[in-house]
């Protein structure tokens, strides 16, 4: 699935090919859309796309004309850009520019979610000033649930999944297995600290590898969670726990607060 790396350069690319472009018709099939089809197409025919940007684990299609329409990928949704309205497999959604160009939303497991004009959402963004030291003490605070499933709650902090969990706690030098309310002040900090860091060198090195990607994960330059490696950058041997039908990657050098 895609986390906040990747969509953050998703979000630029669609911004750079698909700006100024108006929407001439929607196409929808997702059983999941919180509108009908038909008020979907009502309500974004010719508008014209201002940007795209990132929300948490979703992408934002933000027209001029002040609708919002945000794309979950889940797991298995991709985007496709077209020249033409030519729909290819597993289509969810589609949206056709006056241009005759189109971008598609696919899910062979039909799982993408589609909202218009979505809820805000309580819960800040990972990138968000909110989620600072103060904002992690307060909500670790008596909490016996693990750091890192603190940190893939979207309802405590949106935009980190697995992977990237994994390299902030890595980064930080805390055990995923770490109970949140033991941590420390100093290890908080460190927490925030690693998130921007390492979002940050992630996106970098996503560009750096494909400029103008807009679906699908590279994963390939992370330090721990990383099935082709055996070590981290350090030297230090990585393991692997499976829990609750994902994998964990950690070292021994990360300290465990329980």
């Amino acid at each position: 699935m895609p986390e906040l790396p990747d969509l953050e350069v998703f979000s630029r690319n669609l911004t750079k090919h698909l700006k100024g472009k108006r929407i001439a018709k929607v196409v929808c099939n997702s059983k999941k859309l919180n509108v009908s089809p038909a008020r979907l197409n009502k309500d974004l025919q010719d508008n014209t796309v201002k940007n795209f940007t990132r929300e948490g684990k979703e992408l934002y299609l933000n027209t001029r004309e002040g609708n919002i329409l945000a794309l979950h990928l889940m797991l298995h949704g991709q985007l496709a850009l077209s020249d033409n309205d030519e729909k290819p497999r597993h289509v969810i959604l589609q949206l056709v520019f006056s241009d005759g160009s189109s971008l598609s939303l696919t899910d062979y497991q039909g799982a993408a979610k589609p909202t218009l004009n979505p809820d805000e959402k309580e819960a800040p963004d990972a990138l968000d000033k909110k989620a600072n030291a103060a904002y992690f003490s307060k909500e670790f605070t008596g909490k016996r649930t693990s750091v890192k499933n603190m940190l893939m709650d979207q309802s405590f902090i949106r935009g980190i999944g697995n992977a990237y969990a994994d390299e902030i706690l890595w980064k930080s030098g805390i055990s995923p297995f770490s109970i949140a309310g033991k941590i420390p002040p100093d290890k908080i900090k460190a927490l925030v600290k690693a998130i921007k860091s390492v979002v940050k060198q992630a996106e970098k090195q996503i560009l750096k590898a494909d400029p103008d990607i807009i679906s699908g994960e590279i994963r390939d330059f992370l330090s721990v969670h990383n099935a082709k490696k055996s070590n981290t950058p350090t030297g230090t041997p990585i393991k692997k726990k499976a829990t609750g039908g994902r994998k964990t990657y950690y070292t021994d050098e990360q300290k465990l607060y329980a």
